[in-house]
């Protein structure tokens, strides 16, 4: 038979091995227990076959440990971390309630300010779980209320939520730069365009149907759009100075002169927007200006190579845990003038610390364990010779480069709709990168090929039946949205998301201008 089949008997028994794991984890087994389960029953059969030598097993704590020791998965539990203490803070709350308010008054504002959020918060914690739940459990109420259609409202918060596997500081980011070997910062420099690309598509989508079916995406109420009373000057130069401090502190990053001219600027222009305005206008930038801040501080510290990705990891979470003590000043400061729409209190005590580092650590130990067990896995199909016989089909396709993108794209599609982001990372990745150097891919060309993945699994996470995204709403949603709503509302984003993905497949060059510009 493995004469007929022009196979090896070795490359026999990995893909065996390979269609063993899939049966496990599809039958609902423990992933990393898959991993090492058929890694070490293999090698036994290996061994009894003569197909596997078990001196091989000796390479493996030398592998574990090149592994561990790569700077870069630092940043997953400071980036991590630092979007548990965002999420507690009471900080995108404040931001969507802002938005919300100042783009209300167009058809499918508020869907679109839910868009803005979304990116704003993806780009500020990496994860996407907590992005969903917390725009789940915020926006999907206000949006319902307003009159939006269940399919709109959900899509979009879905949609939006996912793009914390896009931009950066994205766990999937992180991991998969681990993985290919390529550089963290052209990665997130790459990502950044094609991320910004989609949230655009969402937003035109939202605003352009709410236009031509004004019953699906009703603009909000003016007056709902008002907040009542007028901080005096004494308030507004408070929030003036702390916010300019703010600034000033994130320009330290250029050089001390540059962060004392920004913030003279930065408290002119808000004291001066402030005084023109009143309640409304002092409640966005309050909102916008922190988020912002600590998203251009984190992504300029990498950038302009400040610092590395894992210590800007542990400044995003300084720098979380300030937002959250400048957000109760000026829950404050706001409230003593007449803010009604705000209550003063400090969100992030003792339980809600132990909350974001139980989360945290739970997702460093997925990774870990995962990491160990993967290793493994792959080490015995590479040994059995399957990963030479994949990269030798991989390679045989037709088209080059383009060819293996093609059938690579619709694989990994196949792949996530089942299997989470991480098990993808650690599983699939491997097996491409012998293909992938066997084909002449650069560094650039691998930057594109993981933009193109993070945005494949933007759309498995979101394809209905078993899109991860789609569990995630509906564990948080109201009653009276039907799960057929959830499902039905991300297939329209699902077709923006391929749209954005054969564009960014058609032209590399979107993701290469975005690698020179930012990176």
């Amino acid at each position: 038979m493995l004469a007929i089949l022009g196979l090896e008997l070795g490359v026999f028994l990995s893909l065996i091995m390979f269609v063993i794991f899939m049966a496990m984890i599809l039958t609902g087994y423990n992933v990393a227990f898959s991993f090492a389960a058929t890694a070490v029953a293999f090698a036994f059969i290996g061994d009894l076959t003569d197909t596997f030598d078990p001196n091989a097993l000796n390479s493996l704590p030398g592998r574990w440990f090149a592994a561990l020791n790569d700077q870069n998965l630092l940043a997953v539990p400071l980036f991590v971390l630092m979007g548990a203490i965002l999420e507690r803070s009471g900080l995108a709350e404040r931001l969507l309630t802002a938005i919300g308010m100042l783009m209300g008054g167009l058809r499918g504002g508020v869907a679109g300010a839910v868009v803005i959020v979304g990116t704003l918060l993806a780009a500020a914690t990496g994860v996407v779980a907590a992005t969903v739940i917390v725009m789940g459990l915020l926006s999907l109420p206000a949006m319902l209320r307003l009159g939006y259609d269940h399919k709109l409202a959900t899509g979009v918060i879905t949609a939006s939520g996912t793009l914390a596997q896009l931009l950066p500081p994205s766990i999937v980011l992180i991991l998969l730069a681990q993985q290919l070997s390529v550089g963290i910062l052209n990665l997130f420099a790459g990502a950044l365009l094609p991320g910004l690309l989609l949230a655009g598509l969402y937003i035109g989508y939202v605003l352009i149907i709410s236009f031509a079916r004004p019953q699906v995406g009703p603009a909000m109420p003016l007056e709902q759009r008002r907040l009542a009373g007028n901080p005096s000057v004494s308030a507004k130069l408070k929030i003036s100075a702390v916010l300019s401090l703010l600034v000033g502190l994130t320009m330290l990053l250029a050089d001390a002169r540059t962060s004392l001219v920004a913030m003279v600027l930065s408290f002119v222009a808000i004291f001066a927007i402030l005084s023109a305005t009143k309640m409304l206008a002092a409640e966005v930038v309050v909102s916008i200006v922190p988020i912002l801040l600590l998203i251009i501080g984190v992504l300029t510290a990498i950038f302009q190579g400040v610092a590395t990705p894992s210590e800007s990891g542990a400044v995003g979470v300084f720098g979380a845990l300030i937002l959250t003590g400048t957000n109760w000043l000026f829950d404050r400061i706001l409230h003593a003038e007449g803010a009604e729409h705000i209550t003063p209190r400090w969100r992030l005590g003792g339980a809600e610390l132990k909350q974001a580092g139980q989360s945290t650590a739970n997702i460093v130990v997925l990774v870990l364990t995962l990491l160990f067990a993967s290793t493994f896995f792959s080490l015995m199909f590479f040994q059995l010779g399957g990963s030479d016989q994949t990269s030798e089909w991989l390679t045989s396709i037709g088209g080059g480069k383009f060819g293996f993108v093609v059938v690579s794209m619709i694989s990994l599609f196949l792949l996530c709709i089942n299997l989470e982001f991480i098990e993808i990372t650690f599983f699939v990745v491997p097996i491409f990168v012998p293909a992938m150097i066997e084909l002449g891919f650069s560094d650039n060309d691998l930057v594109w090929f993981a933009v193109l993945m993070a945005v494949n699994l933007n759309m498995a996470f979101i394809s209905p039946p078993v899109g991860f995204s789609l569990f995630y709403l509906q564990s948080v949603a109201p009653n009276e949205v039907e799960t057929a709503s959830i499902h039905k509302g991300a297939i329209p984003f699902m077709a923006l998301q391929g749209v954005a993905l054969v564009i960014l497949a058609v032209f590399p060059g979107i993701t290469f201008f975005s690698i020179d510009f930012f990176g």
